[in-house]
């Protein structure tokens, strides 16, 4: 269970996903504090909000995930950042790693314990 420190933005360009993440973290105890829909709007949102953590859809429609990533990890007192997708990890290589990001989870395995294991 996470704690109450524990915030969250949520960045994917389905609003279904985003919905569905924000209920499943909020049971779960984390404090979902921003969405956003594009690499763009992510970045933006990352600097104003200064989430705890970075929900990070791979693909998305202007700049894709890794990119990101490694935006918003290279700024000072920078969130951490876990990737997702449908697809599986093995898909994308050394990518993740390379990122900046903590770790990656498949959206379909996306819950708080395994938020909280690679937060650990």
């Amino acid at each position: 269970m996470a704690t109450a420190a524990t915030t969250v933005l949520i960045v994917d360009d389905h609003p279904s996903f985003r919905a569905t993440a924000r209920l499943l973290l909020e049971v779960e105890g984390y404090d979902v504090i921003g969405e956003a829909e594009d690499g763009e709007k992510a970045i933006v949102a990352a600097g104003e909000l200064r989430p705890d953590l970075v929900l990070l859809d791979v693909n998305l429609p202007d700049i894709d995930g890794f990119a990101v990533a490694r935006r918003i990890t290279g700024e000072e007192a920078a969130p951490a950042v876990i990737l997702t997708s449908s697809r599986d990890s093995s898909d994308f290589g050394t990518a993740v790693t390379r990122s900046g990001a903590r770790g990656f989870i498949s959206k379909a395995d996306l819950s708080g314990a395994s938020l909280a294991e690679l937060l650990g």
